[in-house]
């Protein structure tokens, strides 16, 4: 009888260290969670200041060019045509 109590306690005693592992585990992940979120909403804002930056280096370069300057220049004359090119095709749809 001595060894189904000693059983009994072991089997509970297992039990119990499972709960407080099993509520570690569910505290850690409730803490990831947490964190990945946080991470996701840095990399958004990152995303959108590497966009912003990256529009702002594209201003500077034509406006450079514009100034004179020869290493853009090829660049902003490409994008002045283009956009000729569209306010040709718009001139022409108004006139027709």
């Amino acid at each position: 009888m001595s060894e189904f109590v000693e059983n009994v306690d072991s089997l509970e005693s297992k039990i119990g260290k499972l709960l407080k592992k099993y509520e570690d585990l569910k505290q850690k992940h409730t803490a990831m969670e947490i964190e990945m979120t946080r991470i996701r909403e840095e990399n958004i804002n990152l995303a959108q200041k590497l966009e912003s930056t990256n529009l702002n280096n594209q201003n500077l370069k034509a406006a450079n060019a514009m100034l004179g300057s020869t290493e853009f220049k090829t660049e902003t004359k490409l994008k002045l045509n283009s956009l000729i090119r569209e306010i040709d095709q718009c001139i022409v749809q108004l006139s027709e």
